[in-house]
């Protein structure tokens, strides 16, 4: 994780983020100041961000959006101030509606980048300034100290390259909070393909099956937002185990990019689940990310028990023979 503090300063009215990273300063500038990188990592797990302008010059401003799972939006501009390329740039932050005009109440921010080299490779320092004591407080409120962590230290596998991040490491997990996890994968497979395997019934039964010896018996899905799906397995003859099956909602569809779903245990009580699952592609191999929001930490321990991660790392390596490769 890059990011080794997060300070607030009552009197001098700022937050400061230091994050250190094993590449060159040079490195670190160029995905702070191209959009496509950027917006990997700048909104944090849940909101991902999309740039949708980027004037990179004195004057010039950049609009960038963060989408929620459950479709909420906030908006956000960028004025440039100052850029010393590659130590440093300065921009103005503000909260701004759909035509881009600042939101009324809420607060604008100056907010400094400066890249620095070190012994292991550079350091960023960010610090934010306000205007008062309240839009401080109100940014805390809002949880700004909790999501700059969380989206900077996503950093990694925009600065490494998806093969070096994840090639040959297998499913992973990481624990965010108390309600969140993020499984990820690295697919040797272009997007489209491995869009359509998880979301075309055909190819589902061929791939998403767990450990051997159990197959897809229902694989139903409406895909638009909105759209209801179903899905079930059963083991085969000399398996044991019991049949079970998952029922939920698409929350949101950006194909072929990210999917919002909830998940539900059918027949049971236990509690839904949100899974947003996004897709980034790299040089043809594609970084699946998982995120799953539980309830509480006990639901969250419980469905980890399960085996459920080993369950899906079988089920990847049956994609990459059968559908991908």
């Amino acid at each position: 994780m890059p990011v080794t503090s997060v300070e607030s300063d009552t009197e001098a009215l700022t937050m400061t983020l230091v994050a250190d990273f094993p590449v060159g300063p040079e490195r670190v500038w160029a995905a702070f100041t191209d959009p496509r990188q950027l917006e990997r990592f700048w909104g944090p797990p849940g909101w991902p961000a999309t740039f949708t302008s980027f004037a990179f010059e004195a004057g010039g401003r950049a609009r960038y959006e963060m989408r929620s799972a459950g479709g909420e939006v906030a908006r956000g501009s960028w004025r440039f101030v100052d850029i010393e390329a590659p130590r440093g740039f300065e921009v103005v932050d503000s909260f701004v509606d759909e035509e881009g005009e600042a939101i009324p109440g809420m607060p604008s921010m100056r907010m400094t980048f400066a890249f620095e080299a070190t012994e292991a490779g550079a350091r960023l320092t960010n610090v934010t300034y306000f205007d008062s004591l309240e839009a401080l407080e109100q940014l805390i409120d809002m949880g700004a100290v909790e999501g700059a962590t969380l989206a900077m230290n996503q950093l990694d596998a925009v600065l490494q390259g998806l093969r070096e991040f994840a090639q040959g490491k297998g499913t992973r997990l990481e624990i965010l909070d108390d309600q969140h996890v993020r499984i990820i994968r690295l697919i040797e497979g272009p997007r489209a393909l491995v869009w359509r395997a998880h979301l075309d019934p055909d190819l589902m039964r061929r791939w998403m099956l767990g450990p051997d010896g159990w197959r897809m018996s229902v694989s139903e899905i409406d895909r638009v937002e909105g759209g209801r799906y179903r899905i079930a397995w059963e083991p085969e003859p000399g398996t044991e185990g019991e049949a079970f099956g998952f029922d939920g909602e698409i929350l949101l569809l950006d194909e072929p990019r990210r999917m919002v779903q909830t998940e539900h245990m059918t027949g049971t009580d236990l509690p839904t689940t949100t899974n947003d699952l996004s897709l980034y592609e790299e040089d043809g191999a594609t970084l699946v990310t998982l995120l799953i929001e539980y309830p509480d930490a006990a639901t969250r321990d419980a469905v980890l028990a399960t085996g459920m991660v080993d369950g899906m790392e079988q089920s990847f390596q049956r994609m990459e023979r059968v559908v991908v490769g």
